[in-house]
């Protein structure tokens, strides 16, 4: 498949944040001393542009407090560090008692892959899915990161929109708008054998690679990219799958708790069917790389997502 790179989601998130910070005097930005915002001319706001330094847990509260004076919060910071150093300030002081914050995670997944295994972050989607009240976004793209940060903005509590680092492919051209909530349905089979589902930029596009592949082999594939995995359309996903043979889920994320997890939950209770995941091994990967070869290194590409597929509907080679 033949992509067009963009910028990376967190510039648009960052130049997006600047933009509406302008317009709306509520919104307030609590910086983790990332670098991103280095350089930026906030203007007439920059005295709402808060730089906290390397203290993710009292951001966090300082998030709270705001949120609790009638603000409404960007806490910037790092996806590792949001959900796992500072997970009980944001279970306790903002998920407990449902305060509008919105917690923008950058360098999702294995896109700190540079800097080794304790910055990769393949937990966060799992942590961040189990806490009550939580909302939790995945953007696939630079374009659906201003639709979707956009709209969690007016969402009623705290949210988690998962970012990158690094400049991703866009998506086809023609893929429906994307609306926070609801699946983007990418490919549309009746009666498809197979449904692939899968969230962010690298594993969406694996899948709609994938689908290509096995339906020239003659599968038919429905795509679905969940860029909500909390709450997920359960509508959507059951639709999909209700005559499917097998559903096939792909995520830059260790395998428990995860969009996967999240999916054979659903499916489970509504329409059992046979559901196979891609995600990262269960393992620490000990070594600093891209993310591309991070990724491949942990299994999660188009290849493992058609042989999965394959396997689920019993192909032989």
């Amino acid at each position: 498949m033949t992509a067009t790179a963009s910028p990376s989601g967190r510039e648009v998130y960052r130049d997006l944040l600047v933009e509406l910070m302008a317009s709306d005097e509520r919104l307030v930005c609590v910086d983790s001393d990332t670098g991103l915002f280095t350089g930026v001319d906030f203007g007439e706001t920059a005295g709402r542009y808060v730089n906290v330094g390397i203290a993710e847990q009292n951001m966090m509260g300082i998030a709270a407090g705001l949120a609790r004076s009638g603000r409404v919060p960007v806490v910037n910071t790092m996806a590792t560090f949001a959900a796992t150093r500072a997970l009980e300030s944001v279970k306790v002081d903002i998920a407990l008692t449902r305060l509008p914050v919105r917690i923008a995670a950058t360098h999702g997944g294995l896109a700190a892959g540079h800097l080794g295994p304790t910055h990769h972050s393949l937990e966060d989607l799992a942590v961040m899915r189990v806490l009550p009240n939580m909302t939790v976004v995945v953007p696939a793209d630079a374009g659906q990161t201003r639709e979707l940060f956009t709209a969690a903005l007016d969402v009623d509590g705290p949210v988690y929109v998962r970012l990158g680092r690094g400049p991703t492919p866009d998506l086809p051209g023609d893929a429906p708008q994307v609306r926070l909530g609801e699946a983007q349905v990418l490919r549309r089979v009746p009666g498809a054998a197979a449904v692939l589902v899968a969230c962010g930029p690298h594993p969406v596009l694996a899948a709609l690679e994938a689908a290509a592949e096995l339906e020239s082999r003659g599968v038919g594939v429905t795509v679905l990219n969940m860029h909500t995995v909390k709450p997920l359309d359960v509508g959507a996903l059951v639709s999909a799958a209700r005559n499917a043979r097998v559903v096939v889920t792909a995520e830059e994320h260790w395998g428990a708790g995860g969009l996967g997890s999240a999916v054979a939950e659903v499916l489970a209770e509504h329409a059992p069917v046979r559901v196979l995941r891609v995600t990262a091994a269960d393992e620490f990967f000990p070594v600093a790389g891209s993310q591309r070869w991070l990724l491949a290194r942990a299994g999660v590409d188009s290849a493992r997502i058609v042989a999965a597929a394959r396997r689920g509907l019993g192909c032989r080679d």
